[in-house]
């Protein structure tokens, strides 16, 4: 019994620990950065929060059971989406696949079943015809996606993209900004939740400032 009673009390402290950690004011140049030049946001009025991620990226990955309840308890006030992250290479395939799948409005839906299938069932998803054939098992039309993918209006939703993530002057992934003012990363804030406890604070921050 004794011994319950201690291992009760060790949680009650550590529990406590994390709380108190949480809670811990947060500083510019420690665990976030503060743009020098403000990127305009998408929605004016409302405050942003951006996740700038890869499809084939670990961490993105194993971020997203995090940051998915988090997303979906955010207040009216505060907008939330996703940019891909353009590096070159893969990295554009992917991010097109994201911006071909959200023009479509079908990404809310299958946004978990492309990571699953890159990082669970080890496809590369490298080409449009790849992309497609995986799509059509999740329900999606592949002319459709095909036509959208190769579409101008996809084509400039990439550059736009890239020209953001250039803005952000993010050096890798996931990378979250707020209010087109502040940039931080997991492994900068000390890990996923605390994250979301920079990602809070500064949209108590913004929100204050209003």
């Amino acid at each position: 019994m004794r011994n319950l009673f201690v291992s009760a009390a060790f949680v009650a402290m550590s529990l406590f620990g994390l709380s108190a950690q949480a809670a811990e004011p947060i500083e510019a140049g420690k665990q976030y950065t503060e743009l020098s030049s403000p990127v305009p946001v998408a929605k004016p009025g409302k405050i942003e929060v951006v996740e700038l991620f890869w499809y084939g990226c670990p961490h993105c990955y194993q971020f997203e059971p995090t940051l998915n309840p988090w997303v979906e308890k955010l207040p009216e006030d505060v907008y939330f989406h996703r940019i891909p992250a353009m590096f070159g290479g893969v990295w554009d395939v992917h991010g097109q696949l994201f911006i071909t799948l959200d023009t479509m409005g079908v990404e809310h839906r299958v946004h978990t079943a492309v990571f699953e299938a890159i990082h669970k069932e080890g496809k590369k998803l490298a080409t449009p015809e790849e992309m497609a054939e995986f799509l059509a098992g999740q329900g999606v039309d592949k002319d459709a996606f095909l036509k959208t993918y190769n579409s101008f209006g996809v084509k400039g939703q990439v550059a736009l993209a890239k020209k953001l993530g250039m803005a952000y002057q993010i050096s890798g992934v996931p990378t979250m900004v707020v209010n087109g003012k502040y940039r931080f990363d997991v492994g900068s804030a000390g890990g996923p939740q605390q994250a979301l406890d920079v990602a809070d604070q500064l949209i108590a921050k913004e929100r204050a400032a209003k």
